[in-house]
């Protein structure tokens, strides 16, 4: 099999693959480094963990998994040329993202008001910063299918739904290292 073939089979444009790839690695790199430091003061993260949102944060997965269902669907559409079908699909995936930042926003608030900050533990200088570039991630992807669900082309929407992807699989991580562990 030639090395070219298996690059070709990829979804999306290659630089997508090099930019998903490279955000993996530095969420990657965060979560090992939460988890490196958790290591150190095991009750203080757990007695920091206490103040999280769980249900509202099982609830954000699933609102994002369902998300990327409808993105995958929308693939499936743009590759039928079913156009209508392709933008209702990508337009309810991003309507759920906004879910999700909402909900987001609702937990970041409920922490603020109780004086939790980046400052209060090192649990929370993770958590804040980790699931804030995650919500930097998914306000991004949710400006990145509106392009794609307009242009309606496969291999464009394919690109979008990739990075969608990677946004649904990086919050499927941090949500047990984070909220469960």
């Amino acid at each position: 099999m030639n090395a070219d073939s298996s690059i070709d089979d990829l979804p999306g444009d290659l630089m997508i693959w090099v930019l998903i790839v490279s955000e993996l690695l530095v969420f990657g790199a965060g979560m090992l480094a939460f988890l490196a430091v958790r290591l150190t003061d095991p009750a203080g993260f757990a007695e920091a963990q206490s103040h999280l949102h769980r249900t509202g944060a099982g609830v954000n997965t699933l609102v994002l998994v369902t998300s990327g269902w409808l993105a995958a669907l929308g693939v499936q559409a743009a590759e039928a040329g079913r156009v209508i079908r392709l933008r209702l699909c990508l337009a309810a995936a991003s309507a759920l993202g906004g879910i999700f930042l909402v909900l987001k926003a609702s937990e970041y608030k409920d922490l603020f008001a109780q004086g939790i900050g980046t400052e209060t533990h090192p649990f929370f200088t993770f958590h804040l910063l980790l699931t804030g570039f995650h919500a930097a991630h998914v306000a991004a992807g949710i400006l990145v299918l509106a392009p794609v669900a307009t242009a309606a082309r496969p291999r464009a929407v394919e690109t979008g739904v990739a990075f969608w992807h990677m946004v649904d699989l990086v919050w499927v991580l941090l949500f047990p290292v984070i909220y469960l562990l």
